[in-house]
């Protein structure tokens, strides 16, 4: 069973910086493009940033841009979020997505269970 796990979630002042991690598990082929998707209390789901497979495009919704950089390590099968100058509104639980050709070359869609950002003082 293929399996995305997030962490690095976490309560930080506004300002502050985070680092998400987003770690696929079992048997894998190969991992396709990456999301990075939030969700706060009573709004939908929304775009974060996208990365390609081999890493070298990326893209951001414009309410990051400029303060989130995401980027994946191949070898370890894991996707990176990293956050700096946070706001109270990146408020969230941050998800990561993504397409897996798994070890039976099976095409799945994968999401994590999500993980939690507060940005309080």
């Amino acid at each position: 069973q293929v399996q995305f796990v997030e962490s690095g979630g976490g309560v930080v002042q506004p300002g502050g910086s985070l680092r998400l991690s987003c770690v696929a598990s079992g048997s894998i082929f190969s991992i396709y493009a990456v999301d990075w998707y939030r969700q706060s209390p009573g709004n939908q789901r929304e775009l974060v940033a996208q990365i390609t497979a081999n890493g070298d495009r990326t893209n951001y919704a414009d309410s990051v841009k400029g303060r989130i950089t995401i980027s994946r390590d191949k070898a370890k099968n894991t996707v990176f979020l990293q956050m700096n100058s946070l706001k109270p509104e990146d408020t969230a639980v941050y998800y990561c997505n993504g397409s897996v050709l798994d070890g039976a070359y099976r095409y799945l869609e994968v999401w994590g269970q999500g993980t939690l950002v507060t940005v309080s003082s």
